[in-house]
């Protein structure tokens, strides 16, 4: 039976888990505490440059004190062998006498096995606690389990009237330093960051994570349909240090991917209804490369199609205290919509100040 000190000691999993975000895909970024006696004695998070899952790291820490104690595990147990042992024998073979799992893993490698595995072996296992926090935080791994997509998280960064460019095309810079910091710590929890063709062209921008210390860079997608990008773009530039995916029209012309290829960046066909690629197929080929979270940055065609496929999990909308008027740029383009019914449905999570702006985060009803 779960206790209240089960959930505390599965909150500080919880969040060991929360600081690999971004850091560890193809892998979900798992937390694990061990306690024994009251005390804690060893923890633990996925680590993809040890290659080492969070039970196997909270073991090390904890040595022979780990027989007998409980180990609090953010998802079900690996049972499988691949890039490491099963993590559920890990724990069998240190004597662990009790597993408390927050959630389950629909792997099919795993589901179910790693937890039949422990209860075979005399482990005590306690499913289920503090389980939603932990879909949460697994909420990319999972989608790509149960759907074949990533977790899907649009920023918009506007005017407080939606706009995000006057009608001469300026935008830099809407909201302040403050903001604009908090994007790249965003970034850094993402496996992906993904804009439109028209931002790429437009804003040049580099995509990456500056001034966060010694992270893992984000994969840089660019959703070009026609491939029609600047070949001197700083994305371009800086393939070679970053990785850059384009994903494309697979009925594009080979030469033109060929080319791309030649200069280093990854080229993805996808499916294309009208003039458009299409969402579903964009995050599929991501999804199959290992990506589990995306963080789109528009602009504002990309993200209406994101929003009337269905496939926002998360908006986080910056919002700046200046009005630009019904001339300039639209953070989120036509969706065609005729009912209120059939808008996009978001509930608020959280809304806060960072520095002159707000910040709210939206979570998909």
């Amino acid at each position: 039976m779960i206790q209240d000190a089960d959930r505390r000691y599965m909150a500080l999993a919880l969040s060991l888990g929360r600081r690999g975000m971004g850091q560890v895909g193809p892998w979900p970024s798992v937390g694990c505490v061990i306690v024994k006696d009251g005390r804690i004695i060893g923890r633990g998070r996925s680590d993809a440059v040890l290659v080492q899952h969070a039970e196997v790291g909270a073991l090390q820490q904890a040595g022979p004190a780990a027989k007998g104690a409980t180990a609090y595990v953010t998802l079900e147990p690996c049972s499988h062998q691949g890039r490491t042992p099963p993590c559920a024998n890990a724990l069998i073979d240190a004597g662990v006498a009790r597993v408390v799992v927050a959630t389950g893993d629909p792997n099919p490698l795993v589901a179910g096995e790693g937890l039949a595995r422990l209860r075979a072996a005399g482990v005590i296992v306690d499913l289920g606690c503090l389980e939603d926090s932990a879909r949460d935080d697994h909420a990319g791994f999972l989608l790509v389990q149960t759907e074949g997509r990533p977790f899907v998280t649009l920023k918009l960064a506007m005017s407080l009237d939606g706009r995000i460019a006057t009608a001469t095309g300026e935008s830099k810079w809407i909201t302040g330093p403050e903001a604009r910091r908090a994007v790249h710590a965003l970034r850094a929890r993402h496996d992906a960051v993904m804009v439109g063709a028209g931002t790429a062209r437009e804003d040049d921008p580099m995509l990456t994570v500056r001034d966060m210390g010694a992270v893992r860079q984000p994969v840089r997608v660019v959703v070009s349909r026609r491939l029609d990008l600047p070949v001197d773009s700083a994305l371009v530039r800086t393939a070679d240090t970053v990785p850059l995916w384009l994903c494309h029209d697979a009925g594009l012309d080979p030469k033109v991917v060929a080319n791309w290829a030649a200069l280093g960046a990854t080229c993805l066909p996808c499916d294309v209804y009208g003039r458009q690629v299409t969402p579903p197929s964009v995050l599929r080929q991501l999804a199959a490369k290992g990506i589990t979270r995306v963080f789109c940055e528009g602009g504002g065609g990309l993200a209406s199609s994101l929003l009337g496929a269905g496939l926002v999990d998360e908006l986080i909308v910056f919002a700046a205290g200046t009005i630009i008027g019904a001339e300039g740029t639209p953070g989120v383009a036509a969706m065609g919509l005729d009912r209120l019914s059939d808008a996009p449905q978001f509930q608020l999570a959280e809304t806060r100040a960072v520095g002159a702006d707000t910040l709210q985060r939206w979570r998909r009803r």
